[in-house]
């Protein structure tokens, strides 16, 4: 057997990323209170036949951000426009892109509120009156040029809708907090994705997926595709015992935690007696960035009820422990194996 890939199949591979995206509403998984209230939105404006109010997204990585932004403008019938809050460092930055776009085009900014602050306040100005003032010249003979812009729609993304300052955050006509997806939600993102890769695997298979996935379909479909190369290098089907050996190849255990959450817990749990532990320490002691931890790691383990902050540090639950397969060490005793 060969490593290479026919002409015919290498951009079928490439495309699988872009087929598993939903392309309507009606396709689209999950969220379905942030569905109506979207569509409700589209079809407004669609009826009016004017820009729709500009629309912020908020919630963890992978629930479909993006996703809805490429819906949206496919809804409404007009090119997208993508970049990003870190790509905007100048207010000239946003100037040039705000500048190009084309009548009722609608602008997605991911991760906005890692915009800089002079772009910032650009676009306060961009999304009420879709103009901006351009400074022209320096110092005592510098000028204001307002340059008008076309009505556009901006979809703004973020994980971190906090950090967003008021200002912004009040000029969208609408924003839609993301849920984590229940097991019942990620099986039927399986089943789909599982369609369009045109592999069959058993329901008790896509269950297994779905339980293991963390409430994230970005998950779901990850992990599917890893069962999916097992079972072709293996020659196996897409059933369970396939499920089970393929996420334990990558250590993805039954309840979601991969290697370095495991890592983590077992830190707090074994080096530090079960907490607290400080988070600069935490992140030295398995190795890892302390922003991978908190943005990455802890939000699942507090979620799943095996970690929990406290104004001291992390600490462990009983869960935690029982996890580990350790039973929590009483005065003076140490910790012993279940």
């Amino acid at each position: 057997m060969t490593g290479e890939l026919s002409p015919q199949a290498a951009p079928s591979e490439q495309g699988f990323e872009g087929a598993l995206r939903p392309a309507t509403l009606s396709e689209f998984v999950g969220q379905s209170k942030v569905r109506r209230q979207l569509g409700l939105l589209l079809d407004a404006a669609t009826m009016r036949q004017h820009t729709p109010d500009h629309i912020l997204l908020a919630g963890p990585p992978g629930l479909g951000k993006t996703t809805l932004s490429m819906i949206v403008a496919a809804e409404l019938d007009k090119p997208l426009h993508q970049t990003s809050g870190p790509a905007i460092q100048h207010a000239g930055d946003l100037a040039a892109v705000l500048s190009a776009l084309t009548p009722g085009e609608v602008l997605f900014v991911d991760e906005i509120h890692r915009m800089a602050r002079s772009a910032e306040e650009m676009l306060y100005l961009a999304m009420e009156d879709f103009k901006v003032d351009i400074m022209v010249g320096k110092g005592a003979g510098a000028t204001s040029v307002p340059l008008e812009l076309a009505p556009f729609t901006l979809v703004g993304a973020t994980t971190r809708a906090g950090l967003l300052p008021n200002p912004l955050r009040d000029r969208f006509g609408f924003t839609a907090h993301l849920e984590f997806y229940s097991d019942d939600e990620l099986a039927d993102v399986v089943r789909r994705a599982a369609g369009l890769l045109d592999f069959s695997v058993s329901e008790q298979g896509v269950d297994e997926i779905a339980r293991r996935s963390r409430g994230t379909p970005r998950i779901a479909n990850r992990l599917l595709r890893r069962v999916r190369d097992y079972s072709l290098v293996h020659e196996t089907p897409g059933d369970t015992a396939s499920v089970h050996a393929a996420l334990a190849l990558y250590d993805v255990d039954e309840h979601g935690l991969d290697r370095l959450d495991r890592e983590v817990l077992r830190a707090v749990v074994e080096r530090f007696s079960g907490g607290p532990v400080g988070l600069s320490t935490l992140a030295v002691s398995v190795g890892e960035e302390a922003e991978t931890i908190e943005s990455v790691v802890e939000p699942f383990l507090v979620r799943a009820g095996l970690l929990t902050r406290t104004p001291r540090g992390r600490v462990a639950t009983r869960l935690g422990w029982q996890h580990l397969g350790i039973v929590p060490a009483g005065p003076g005793a140490a910790p012993t194996l279940i």
